[in-house]
C-alpha cells in the first residue's frame, strides 16, 4: 500500500496524522540491489566480471573489489548474492563490519560475498582463510571488498595474498552525472520523481558520497508523505536544515 502525493482529504488532524504514520509504515522499500539497477559509471568491467563468475565455469571465480565509500562495492556484492540465490545456489552476503563471527560452514556454499574485510579480527581471518581455500578448490565464487588494494589491508599476509590471487578491480567514484542518475532512480523506486534542480542543490549543499545522498532522498520521501507535499526545493531545504540540526554535515 502506498500513499498518494496529493492534498489530503478533510479529516480530523489527529486522525489524519495517525493515518499518514500508518501509511509510512506500509511503504514499500527501495528495490534490493541487483545488476540491473547498478549505476557503475566506469565500473562496468567489474560488474561484467562478477556476472561471468556466477554464470561461467571458465571465468575467474575469486574477485576482490576496492574503492572509496559510495563507489558501489556493497551494491555489487549484494547483487551477486541475489543473482546466485535466484539461480538456486547456496549463497551468503556478510558485512564484516557488523560484528562478524565467521562460520567455517561458509566454505560449503556456492557463493560467498565478504564486505568490509578490513574489519576482520585475528580469529575471523583464520576462518576466512579456510573459507577462501575451500571455495577456490571447489570452484565456488568468493567476492571480497574493502577500501584499499589487498596488499594494503590490515590483515595477515597469507589472507591478503589470497585476495590478490584472483581478479582485483578498483571501483572508480561516480561522476556527478552518475550520482544524479542514481538519485533519480532511487526516487523512482520509491514512487516519486526528482527534478534536476533538487539534485543539483543536494549535490552542492550536502556530503557527496552516495550513501549520504540516498539517505536524504529517503528522508525527503518521508517528509513528502507526512506533510502531503510534493518533493520540491523548499522541502529539500527544510529536510537538510533538520538533518544539519541533528548533527549531519550541510553546506549552508
Amino acid at each position: 500500500m502506498t500513499a498518494e502525493r496529493c492534498p489530503a482529504a478533510r479529516l480530523p488532524h489527529a486522525f489524519h496524522t495517525a493515518l499518514v504514520k500508518q501509511l509510512l509504515l506500509n511503504l514499500h522499500p527501495a528495490l534490493p540491489a541487483s545488476f540491473d539497477n547498478y549505476i557503475g559509471g566506469g565500473n562496468e568491467q567489474a560488474r561484467e566480471a562478477l556476472m561471468a563468475a556466477l554464470t561461467s565455469a571458465q571465468a575467474e571465480r575469486m574477485l576482490y573489489l576496492w574503492g572509496e565509500p559510495g563507489s558501489g562495492r556493497s551494491h555489487l556484492l549484494q547483487a551477486a548474492i541475489r543473482e546466485a540465490q535466484a539461480a538456486g545456489q547456496l549463497a551468503a552476503y556478510v558485512d564484516c563490519a557488523q560484528l562478524f563471527e565467521p562460520d567455517d560452514a561458509l566454505g560449503e556454499y556456492d557463493c560467498v560475498a565478504l564486505d568490509n574485510v578490513e574489519h576482520l579480527g585475528p580469529a575471523a581471518q583464520v576462518v576466512v582463510f579456510s573459507i577462501y581455500n575451500r571455495l577456490r578448490e571447489a570452484r565456488g565464487v568468493l567476492v571480497a571488498a574493502g577500501p584499499c588494494p589487498p596488499s594494503q589491508l590490515p590483515l595477515r599476509a597469507d589472507l591478503t595474498t589470497r585476495f590478490g590471487w584472483g581478479l582485483v578491480y578498483q571501483l572508480q567514484p561516480l561522476s556527478d552525472t552518475d550520482k544524479i542518475q542514481a538519485l533519480q532512480q532511487h526516487a523512482s523506486e520509491r514512487g516519486f520523481s526528482l527534478n534536476q534542480e533538487v539534485c543539483d542543490y543536494l549535490l552542492l549543499r550536502w556530503r557527496r558520497d552516495l550513501p549520504s545522498l540516498l539517505a536524504v532522498i529517503d528522508e525527503l520521501d518521508r517528509a513528502s508523505l507526512e506533510q502531503q507535499r510534493q518533493v520540491t526545493l523548499p522541502l529539500l531545504r527544510e529536510v537538510l536544515q533538520r538533518q544539519a540540526h541533528q548533527g549531519q554535515q550541510a553546506l549552508f
